[in-house]
This record gives C-alpha cells, structure tokens and sequence, in this order.
C-alpha cells in the first residue's frame, strides 16, 4: 500500500501509469522522491491553496504526474504551470488527469518566462544534468516572485554537492533537507539580485569537423542530452551513411542536437529531411542548429513520440543512435520501440541504419522487428548495422 499525501485528501500514487511511455514490472510512475517533495513543500501547498492565487504554483520535471496530480488531489490547488520536458511524461499526466477527474488542474508550458512569472513554490524534480539546472534556476531567479521557494528533489544516488552549488549561484539560500527512503529534498530561496547572478549562457554551441568542407555547428538548450558535444557513436556513424540507399527522403529518429539531419541534409543536397524526438529540450536545439548550419529550408523538426505522425510503410531511410535508459533506469526496451516504430514506418526495401553500444547486442531484435540485418562497421565500443525492411 502506498503512502497517501498529507493534505485536504489522500492521494493513491498506485493509480499512476507510465503510458504511451514505456511500461514494465521493474518500472513505475512514481518515486520516494516525490511523496518527500510534496511533504516537504506541504505547507507552502497548503498556504498557496488558502490564498487562492491562481498560478501560483510551478511543477517542472514531473515524470507522470505524481507531482501535479498529487498537489491537486491532496490540496484543492488549480491552475498549475507544468513543464515536463518529454512528450510522453506530458501525454502520461493528460491520461492519468483524466482518469482521477483532474483534466482541469494544470496547463501545459515550455521552459520560459511565462511558465514562472510570479511563481511563489516550484516543485522540480531533479534533473540528472547540471546543464538542465542552471538553465531551470536561471529562469525561475528572473522571473518568478522575489518570495520564491524552489523544492528541488530527487533521489540520493542521482544527487551530488555540484547540485548545491549550482542554486547558490541563483539563490541566496539553499539548505538540503534530511534523506528519508533514499531521496533528499533542497531548498532554495531568496532569488539573487540581477547584478550578483551569472549571464544566461543557454543554448550553447560547438563546431566540429566531421570530413566536410565546414565544421559542424551543434546547438543545446540545458537539458539535451549530451549537450553541444559530438556523441561518439553518432561521429562513428556519420561517414558511414554515404553507403545509405538513395532517397528523397530521410528521417533522424530521436534526433537529439540534431547531428544526424544536418550532416545527411549536408551530404546530399537533394534529401529532405524529418528529424524528431519526444525532448522538448532536443527538438528545439535540433531546430537551432539546423538553422545554424543553412539546411533549415530542408530539415525540419517535430516532437513527437518515436514516429508517431508518420504513415505506414512511408519512408526510405530512417538513421537511428538509440538511447538505453529511460529516466535514470538502464531499459533495452526503449530502443526495441524505436527499432519496432523504424519498421513500421519503411517501405519495403526502405532501410534503417543505426549505431548503437556493442554489448547490447541488438542485431537479432534489428532482424525481427525491421528485415534482414549486417553489420556494416564495428570498433572497440559501438557497431554500425543497416536493416533492410521485408
């Protein structure tokens, strides 16, 4: 049984479910660090409920709901501000809503003003990426009420003292409170004046030469995976995509930055090309970096859950670096969605290339779900393999 939310009701955490995102015994839609963030954010809650300020409460990081959802049943509060960077955790917390009469608790926004002007709690799970904080606490130290309070958790083992200092370089008080079922809580407050906080530096950028005749120019908001960086799989991938079958069209799935578009609308200048991902994060630094490089007028991005706006049997080409976590679990079974989806979506002949970690050992899964699969180059760490659809 589930420990219930102190508040004006019980809130059962059990009711919460993970779809469209991926679902399994070992994975659920709720966490320790949750119930420890709305306990020790209660009486703020409480207070802001009272007070009946509309808006006055921020969620940001929420997976599935546990945060909004738990705020709303437990204390009567409407009309919270939630950002969740994935497409999923957004259409996960639509669903759960829905099923406990809560449709009309909260807005959907995106990590800007908007989302935390005169915002007087934010309740923030922890990103893993200090990246993703320092733009997070950026925001909310400009543009939420001087009386702020940020209650920043998470889990224990995800947590370091780097997280600390980045909210003191934003706020003029951060305490950590004590851990309880391995998740620990800080507190933030007393947003520093303008002239005593850093300069905003996000999106960031980097240039890289990957083989072609200009550097390419990657672009990252905070909370893109891997920031402007060049991932080393996707840089042992790229040469290799000269050997892809001609297309007019190709598709960068979870495209991340953006890598993968802009060098294929780089490297073949008649291809069009699609490239999404459910990242909110990644989708607008993908779009950044497009245009950076001048293939804007050819690529283009859409958030999307794997490639679900596509037709069946649609596509030529699909380029693929898939992810193996999802959240802060190691899960083979996102990219087993992925590779399902890339099949899908090709036409017969149509081809999926794609480069991933070799102790995975994805061939067979690549065979079953998309056609016939080889390898088409393997170093110490990654392996490159092209599937063919039936």
């Amino acid at each position: 049984m589930t420990d219930p939310v102190p508040g004006r009701t019980d809130f059962d955490f059990a009711r919460l479910r993970r779809r469209p995102d991926v679902e399994a015994p070992n994975l659920q839609a709720w966490d320790a660090a949750d119930r420890l963030l709305l306990d020790t954010a209660a009486a703020d809650l409480e207070a802001a409920a009272d007070a009946g300020r509309p808006g006055g409460v921020v969620v940001i990081g929420d997976a599935y709901g546990a945060l909004t959802l738990g705020a709303a049943a437990g204390y009567g509060l409407r009309s919270l501000r939630v950002h969740q960077d994935p497409l999923s955790g957004e259409q996960a917390l639509e669903a759960n809503a829905a099923e406990l009469g809560l449709a009309d608790a909260f807005t959907h926004h995106a990590l800007t003003a908007p989302l935390v002007k005169g915002a007087r709690v934010v309740l923030l799970r922890l990103p893993r990426s200090l990246a993703a904080l320092e733009e997070i606490a950026a925001l909310v130290a400009a543009s939420a009420a001087p009386d702020v309070t940020v209650y920043a958790g998470g889990r224990i083992k995800h947590m370091t003292p780097a997280m600390n200092e980045v909210l003191a370089r934003w706020f003029g008080s951060v305490t950590a409170g004590l851990g309880r079922q391995k998740s620990r809580v800080l507190t933030a407050a007393s947003p520093l004046p303008p002239e005593q906080r850093p300069v905003t530096r996000f999106p960031v950028s980097q240039r890289h030469d990957v083989g072609l005749a200009q550097p390419l120019e990657l672009w990252a908001y905070g909370a893109a995976f891997g920031g402007a960086a060049l991932d080393p799989g996707t840089r042992f991938l790229l040469p290799h995509l000269a050997g892809a079958r001609a297309a007019e069209h190709a598709v960068d799935l979870g495209c991340g930055t953006g890598t993968i578009a802009a060098y294929l609308a780089l490297t073949r200048p008649g291809l069009r090309v699609l490239a999404t991902d459910q990242s909110a994060a990644a989708a607008a630094s993908a779009e950044r970096t497009l245009a950076a490089n001048g293939v804007a007028d050819r690529a283009v991005v859409a958030r999307a859950d794997a490639l679900a706006p596509l037709p069946d049997k649609s596509e030529d080409l699909v380029v693929l670096n898939p992810p193996f976590h999802v959240g802060a679990a190691v899960y083979a079974g996102i990219a087993l969605k992925l590779f399902a989806d890339a099949g899908r979506v090709l036409k017969p002949g149509g081809e999926l290339w794609a480069v991933w970690n070799s102790h995975l050992l994805y061939k067979p899964a690549l065979t079953r779900l998309v056609g016939p699969t080889r390898e088409v180059a393997r170093n110490p760490k990654f392996t490159v393999t092209v599937s063919t659809q039936r």
